[in-house]
This record gives structure tokens, sequence and C-alpha cells, in this order.
């Protein structure tokens, strides 16, 4: 199987500016606030397991696995369409998330987005792994 990257989530309801993100991570979902046909797409067709990372309110980072796909994808926590995720429990400070996930949040849009640094999948996957050892 080829690599799925690691990809970042804003997740913003449609036509808003508040951050449905914290109750996304709540609700074991990732998912968006777009009606655009290739952004549903992006998202129903994400294999699971993809690393994904979105920031809450507050500016921390929750990094989280996506799970299997569902049948159809359904509106929660604010957003169009959502698919399960296994987020963990602990957001991240900015000191101990990946540069380029910083970076790609900085840089601002709406859209759930690969993240192409070449760092990040491994810097990605020991956060996951550490984490995970810890909980």
């Amino acid at each position: 199987m080829s690599d799925p990257g690691v990809y970042r989530a804003p997740m913003r309801p449609r036509g808003s500016e508040v951050l449905a993100a914290d109750d996304a991570v709540r609700a074991g979902v990732v998912g968006i606030g777009d009606t655009d046909a290739r952004r549903i797409a992006r998202l129903a067709e994400l294999p699971e397991g993809t690393l994904v990372w979105t920031r809450g309110s507050e500016g921390a980072c929750f990094l989280g696995r996506v799970g299997p796909p569902p049948a159809r994808l359904t509106p929660a926590a604010g957003l169009t369409h959502t698919r399960p995720a296994d987020w963990l429990d602990d957001p991240f400070t900015e000191d101990e998330t990946p540069a380029a996930v910083l970076a790609t949040f900085a840089r601002g849009g709406r859209n759930l987005q690969r993240i192409r640094d070449p760092s990040v999948g491994p810097a990605t996957a020991a956060c996951w792994a550490a984490r995970r050892r810890a909980g």
C-alpha cells in the first residue's frame, strides 16, 4: 500500500469563522463543512488509518487516525460531512507539534489537505506512537 500521507483538517462549518474541531474531536469524527464534490470525495477516499491533525479553539493541535469509511458520510459536530476518527486524548502544545504541521495551519485555509513536507510523516508517526504508548 502506498503512503496515505498526513493531512490537516481545519474543520470549520460552512460559512463560519467558528472552529468545529473541539466538538469533532469529542464526537470522534473528522470532517468538512463544505459542499464541494471534490472535497467531499477527498474525505471519503482517505485510507483508513490516515493520520490527521486539527487545531482546537485554544490553539492546541490534536492528532487522530481516520477510521473505516462509512457507507455514507454523515453530518456531525456542525460539519456537513464526517467520518469516524480515533483522536488521541491529549492535545499537543506548539512545542510538541511538528513544525510542518504548524506551518500548514499558519498558512490558513479551510480545506482538508495533505501536508506535503517530507518530514511530517516520520514526525507525526513518532507523535502518534509516543502518545499511544503513554496512554
